[in-house]
């Protein structure tokens, strides 16, 4: 347990922070389950919007810095090749 009284406000803030940064990585997860999940359904109108969705998700979490910059980009970028691909096969 914290000593002084600033290692308890930090422990509080780390706890804080933690639940916060849970939940959006969390969001930004369950999105990209989403799109994925309509892509191989094949409902490619529904995936679009999920797909918008997911990438702000993404972007939001990197920009907070709850994911690593590297690691968003990385998920968006798979996610885009697997719309695409999509796309290009109902095509």
């Amino acid at each position: 347990m914290p000593i002084t009284k600033s290692a308890e406000k930090a422990m509080r803030q780390a706890q804080r922070r933690t639940v916060i940064n849970k939940a959006a990585r969390s969001r930004a997860k369950t999105m990209i389950v989403k799109t994925e999940t309509q892509l191989a359904e094949g409902d490619l109108d529904a995936a679009r919007g999920t797909l918008k969705l997911a990438v702000s998700a993404l972007d939001r979490a990197a920009e907070k810095r709850m994911i690593h910059p590297n690691n968003a980009a990385r998920r968006k970028s798979r996610l885009m090749k697997k719309a695409n691909k999509a796309a290009k096969k109902s095509a």
